[in-house]
């Protein structure tokens, strides 16, 4: 199903732009305010939303930035490829998981009039696709598929934290380095970040998890940390791939949890010095991977601050992080 939104022309695009707020993140990179997000890749979104056709067997992992997408994209290839690959010969050995799952907007519409579609064409079936845009500004064929959608979540502070670090070894970053983390933390509250506001980006696919629990899969980087065995199992239940009593017994899911360790990854070749993205070395979708790490970066009245925001905007929902 085509989206009833139409691409304007050049100059169309240029008022657009003109006529909403505008932003510099990292003293860089414009972001714009449309459709209540800060979306650092205006052009892009615009022309997924216009011509991107989903399929009901397609499969999306949707987040924030630097809320445990790398690692999720790792075990959810995984999953659906179980049979396909033993885990000595898994791509993931081979390949950046950014490579395997692809990001929708970011990728294959990083050239807006001239999209990369050969992907998704050679792409076999359940395509497995990745995307940061908020729910309001998926493209209609998605909202109206059948294909399935999981988000992760993370602490916001661990979020910040991680999205900084990655920041900072932009090629392109210019002037900014870690003695103005504070004053960039101020804009993460106010919301001013790519993709953000936290709050809404993250409210949007929750309340939408509620509504249709069929469609939309609400993951905490957390749980996946404290209880990885048990969330694998509840991510193949959804996508359609579970496991069955003998592949626990045989250590399958176990196997999986190794393969995609960040310790195991990080030793992978094209995980220490390929790039997916010409700007950024994938060396550094590998840092830590841990639950708290804000602890060592942010002062009490930094979260005091951000805590309260955060809880009166999730407790009215149910969600707690």
């Amino acid at each position: 199903m085509r989206s009833s939104i139409t691409i304007p022309p050049n100059t169309e695009e240029e008022e657009l732009k003109a006529s909403l707020p505008k932003e510099v993140w990292f003293n860089s990179y414009p972001m714009y305010f449309y459709q209540d997000c800060w979306n650092i890749i205006l052009d892009s979104t615009i022309s997924c939303q216009n011509h991107f056709l989903a399929h009901p067997s397609d499969i999306f992992i949707a987040s924030i930035p630097k809320t445990g997408t790398t690692w999720l994209k790792a075990l959810l290839f995984s999953i659906i490829n179980r049979k396909n690959h033993q885990i000595s010969q898994s791509p993931l050995l081979k390949h950046n998981p950014h490579e395997l799952i692809t990001q929708l907007e970011s990728i294959i519409y990083a050239n807006p009039k001239h999209p990369d579609l050969k992907i998704l064409e050679k792409s076999p079936r359940p395509r497995l696709l990745g995307t940061h845009l908020p729910f309001r500004s998926l493209p209609i064929s998605i909202k109206n598929s059948n294909c399935k959608i999981i988000y992760i979540c993370r602490n916001p502070f661990d979020t910040f934290i991680s999205s900084w670090l990655f920041y900072l070894n932009y090629d392109e970053n210019h002037g900014v380095n870690e003695a103005m983390m504070e004053g960039y933390f101020d804009k993460f509250c106010e919301g001013k970040f790519p993709f953000g506001p936290f709050e809404e980006h993250v409210l949007g696919y929750w309340k939408e998890s509620l509504k249709n629990k069929e469609k939309v899969l609400f993951v905490k980087f957390e749980d996946l940390k404290k209880d990885c065995k048990g969330e694998l199992k509840r991510l193949g239940e959804f996508v359609g791939y579970p496991f069955s009593m003998e592949e626990e017994k045989e250590g399958v899911i176990d196997d999986i949890i190794k393969l995609c360790s960040i310790e195991r990854l990080k030793d992978v070749e094209a995980n220490k010095n390929g790039r997916v993205y010409s700007f950024i070395e994938n060396k550094w979708f590998f840092r830590k991977g841990e639950v708290g790490d804000w602890v060592n970066y942010l002062s009490p009245s930094m979260v005091e601050k951000f805590g309260k925001i955060m809880d009166e905007k999730f407790s009215a929902y149910g969600l707690k992080l």
